[in-house]
């Protein structure tokens, strides 16, 4: 199996440095680079599987970086900072990026976060059969293998995040899904005070589906309790 493919952009290349070497004796294929231009570049040509991301640096911070990667590729992003307020997280996952870590961290945290994103992300080999590996509701399809939700054929480039939440709501059609249940879907995990990063992530996916009147209104909030995802 040819290995995972890492995207690291920093501006510090002393970390970036460490990082780099880190990972690659890890068994990562590790592409680095402290420009936030190359790293675009770099990032169309080589398709990592995983990119990780500075916020504060000179050229381009890391919230406009993202953007712009979104724009051609839903890798996963983990942000690596020094800036851990809530208000940044937010930003963060609002750009499209999928984790948070803020510095310090320690490497073997890192590779953790790494290798839980790559897991959900993976194509798991599934059972043959009609519709087993798929969802599908009118024009709208959620393909389980290929990690992908498709509207009319075309790809409507959700971000791993907006993936799970568009999959897991639409796994239990009709139901009310509370905040809870679908942030420990998310994150494994949940406080109340998740609660704004789960609406952040639903009004992501909301953005997106709502540029077709047949996706819109699809997921339907359930006032102070959570979302129902309503079949078409």
């Amino acid at each position: 199996m040819a290995p995972k493919k890492i995207l690291l952009i920093d501006d510090d290349k002393e970390i970036l440095s460490i990082n780099k070497k880190y990972l690659t004796g890890e068994g990562f294929h590790v592409y680095a680079t402290s420009s936030p231009s190359m790293g675009i570049q770099c990032a169309r040509k080589t398709k990592p599987d995983c990119i990780l991301l500075d916020v504060m640096m000179p050229e381009m911070d890391g919230f406009q970086l993202c953007t712009r990667i979104r724009k051609f590729s839903s890798a996963p992003v983990i942000f690596l900072t020094g800036r851990g307020s809530e208000d940044d997280k937010i930003q963060g996952l609002v750009t499209g990026a999928d984790d948070y870590i803020v510095k310090p961290y320690s490497l073997r945290e890192l590779k953790a976060r790494i290798d839980a994103i790559l897991r959900r992300t993976a194509s798991v080999p599934g059972q043959s059969g009609p519709n087993i590996n798929m969802l599908i509701f009118g024009n709208l399809t959620i393909d389980k293998l290929a990690h992908k939700a498709c509207y009319n054929g075309n790809d409507l480039l959700l971000t791993n995040r907006e993936y799970e939440v568009l999959l897991y709501l639409a796994s239990h059609p009709g139901q009310e899904v509370t905040f809870e249940e679908l942030g420990n879907a998310l994150f494994g995990t949940y406080q109340e005070t998740d609660r704004r990063i789960v609406m952040v992530n639903v009004s992501r996916l909301r953005k997106k589906m709502n540029l077709d009147y047949e996706l819109e209104n699809m997921i339907e909030t359930v006032w102070s309790r959570g979302y129902r995802f309503i079949a078409k």
